[in-house]
């Protein structure tokens, strides 16, 4: 084994740093992860990656880019551990694999567009192995958020047809789901509201989906944020009153919300 107490810039510097991190001699809370309980931790990472890329701040990209690699290099580890696969073995694969789907820049083939590398990579794709999926939807990923979840299937079958013919479809589509809503509160069927609350959601989705603009998880973090700068506001001018979020009554936290409306805090 190499000397452990010299580490540069290197990845193989980052495995030998997480092997000693997993040793016996190492640190207990490294030594009882598994890939299981890694799983929120490399989520947490990427979504803070995400942030770093809103916010366009290139320092805090590299900093989170390290994180999300240093989580790939400790389940590759584990796997090492276990004698499944270790990080040469990631490093082979994915190297295979970028060159083998881009044969218009490793090989002979010619390709015109983006579009029709999309549709040379699928055909790659085929030809892989692996084995075929029951459903068509059976190869979105389980662990994307809800909402991309819902316009990943939605878009896998449009692409066999099965879509609207207009926006205006969709909309009444909505209105409807939304009826469904009303009538199933009215009734009190709770389990009714639940299902059609995400009929709703879904409607929505296909609205967002359709229009080819942008997806509906990034217009709903758009209006997260503007809640919370709005919501910031109502606490800011709280504050300079000596009141607490706690003293203030709706009526009080409505006005400010529409003070920051009308401010274009978001």
């Amino acid at each position: 084994m190499k000397d452990e107490s010299k580490y540069d810039s290197s990845a193989d510097s980052l495995v030998r740093i997480m092997q000693r991190l997993r040793s016996p001699e190492g640190c207990p809370w490294d030594r009882k992860q598994t890939h299981e309980s890694l799983k929120q931790y490399l989520s947490e990472e990427c979504a803070e990656l995400l942030d770093a890329v809103d916010d366009g701040d290139p320092k805090a990209i590299c900093e989170e880019l390290g994180d999300v690699l240093m989580n790939v290099v400790f389940h590759c580890v584990i796997a090492e551990e276990n004698e499944h696969f270790d990080f040469e073995d990631v490093l082979e694969t994915i190297i295979d694999k970028m060159i083998r789907r881009h044969p218009h820049v490793f090989g002979d083939a010619s390709v015109d567009s983006a579009d029709e590398v999309k549709l040379v990579w699928d055909e790659i794709k085929k030809t892989e192995g692996k084995p075929e999926p029951d459903s068509v939807l059976d190869c979105v990923p389980r662990n994307l958020s809800a909402l991309l979840t819902a316009r990943t299937v939605q878009k896998k079958a449009a692409k066999y047809g099965f879509d609207w013919e207009d926006t205006g479809q969709i909309i009444a589509k909505i209105e409807e789901e939304l009826q469904e809503l009303k009538v199933a509160m009215a009734a009190g069927r709770e389990e009714e509201v639940d299902e059609e609350i995400g009929d709703l959601l879904f409607s929505v989705v296909n609205l967002s989906r359709y229009r080819k603009r942008r997806n509906a998880e990034d217009l709903l973090n758009e209006t997260v944020r503007k809640f919370r700068e709005r919501f910031a506001y109502i606490e800011e001018q709280l504050k300079l009153k000596n009141m607490s979020l706690e003293a203030a009554s709706l009526d009080e936290m409505d006005k400010l919300w529409e003070e920051a409306k009308s401010k274009n805090v978001c």
